[in-house]
């Protein structure tokens, strides 16, 4: 599994929340609270953010630990966004390596993506083609989540992690699917296998895999939802659960 987290609001620097946090990613890159599958998030990590220069992020993604990079840890706290993606990877056993397989993934020239769960490839591949793999750089399972939701991306991108996460569903019940996605002016996110929650304040709002801190606020996210999160507010709706096969 994997622990990821986006802010959107006022800008403030990649620092204040990736790095500052009594609890922030880089403390859950060795210590998660809340984790229900692995213990540490070694294997990697990514920050996207917007500059409000064009619709395109800018990502920072390496595949050593967070707290070994010094590189990050001294420009997270001089780059500032109004609108951040990051994670924190802990890899399925088997998978690729390297950073093409550290969210975020880019989805066209707006989206970035961050996957926290485990799919069964064999499962899934039939699902997505070479060409749509190929455009992510990356064979890791994330990769198949990310072109299965970059393929619905006209469909908005609430609907685009919605029909993603169905769709695996029906063909891999046991998958984890907490995806994480935004364009820079909404944020989307599914809570299916792993834990989500929330927090609103003055100067915008935080989606995390586990709280950042221990102050009030947080709210968590039932299992099988969608949550979606814009200027005017937060909300939070139940995901469909596919039919098993040969139901009636």
């Amino acid at each position: 599994m994997c622990r990821h987290t986006a802010w959107l609001g006022r800008p403030r620097t990649l620092a204040d929340l990736v790095v500052d946090p009594p609890y922030g990613l880089l403390r859950q890159s060795w210590q998660p609270r809340r984790q229900r599958q692995g213990r540490v998030n070694a294997d990697g990590f990514g920050v996207g953010w917007y500059s409000g220069e064009g619709p395109e992020p800018a990502r920072y993604r390496r595949a050593g630990p967070i707290w070994q990079d010094r590189s990050f840890l001294s420009l997270a706290g001089h780059v500032r966004s109004g609108c951040v993606l990051a994670a924190v990877r802990s890899a399925t056993a088997g998978t690729p390596a390297g950073e093409e397989a550290c969210a975020p993934f880019q989805l066209g020239r707006e989206v970035l993506l961050s996957h926290n769960g485990a799919v069964p490839l064999a499962a899934v591949a039939p699902l997505v083609s070479a060409g749509d793999l190929a455009r992510l750089g990356s064979t890791v399972d994330s990769a198949f989540v990310a072109a299965l939701v970059e393929s619905r991306l006209g469909e908005g991108l609430p609907a685009a992690l919605a029909g993603a996460v169905a769709a695996v569903a029906e063909v891999a019940p046991q998958a984890r699917l907490n995806l994480l996605a935004t364009d820079g002016r909404t944020v989307s996110a599914t809570a299916w296998g792993d834990t989500l929650c929330w927090r609103v304040g003055d100067a915008g709002a935080v989606v995390a895999s586990e709280p950042s801190d221990d102050e009030p606020g947080w709210v968590q996210v039932p299992d099988r939802s969608l949550l979606t999160l814009t200027g005017d507010g937060c909300s939070v709706s139940p995901l469909a659960i596919p039919e098993p096969e040969g139901s009636a």
